[in-house]
């Protein structure tokens, strides 16, 4: 991590979870990352994956409210589907996840960022969510257009091998499940 804006809301992360691979959303307080509020966003792991909340800093570098909105539509096209495998892999194996991304502002000066995606922990019956932080290097001149994905990686793999993701669905299926059989 290169940003101090995404050291310090790791570290804090970190400090929440404890032992466990992710916090449950209730233990982040806004409080106490409140000088990172502006920066910080929440995404819904539904279709597209919507911003539940976005910073007014998050907001203002791409001249709108982004609540609602699909988080990998801020994307370039070849950009997209690798984000949304990782933001899927973030949720679903909860990997914490760091990136670099360069975007072009409406005055075309070249913008450099780097985005934090980190996973919630999940329960039974409630929406499956994680949260970022998206943090500028320079000062950004004007809105930003479409990010296109530099680099990223996994913070702190897991040591054992990673389930696909389709399987680990299954495993932590909730509620009836019907499972097809042969006749």
């Amino acid at each position: 991590m290169k940003h101090p804006a995404s050291r310090e809301f790791f570290a804090y992360w970190d400090g929440k979870r404890g032992d466990a691979r992710a916090p449950e959303r209730s233990d982040i307080e806004p409080n106490a990352v409140r000088e990172r509020l502006g920066d910080i966003f929440v995404l819904s792991c539904e279709a597209n994956y919507p911003f539940r909340v976005a910073g007014t800093r998050v907001c203002a570098m791409f001249g709108r409210d982004l609540k609602d909105k699909s988080f990998p539509a801020l994307f370039a096209a070849d950009s997209r589907s690798e984000i949304e495998e990782i933001v899927g892999a973030v949720a679903d194996e909860m990997l914490p996840a760091i990136a670099g991304l360069t975007a072009t502002s409406s005055r075309g000066t070249l913008s450099h960022l780097e985005l934090l995606l980190l996973p919630f922990n999940s329960r039974a019956h409630t929406p499956i969510s994680l949260t970022g932080l998206l943090a500028p290097f320079d000062n950004i001149d004007g809105a930003l257009g479409e990010i296109t994905l530099s680099s990223w990686r996994y913070i702190h793999p897991p040591q054992e091998p990673l389930v696909p993701r389709a399987l680990r669905k299954l495993r932590i299926a909730r509620g009836f499940m019907v499972y097809e059989g042969l006749r």
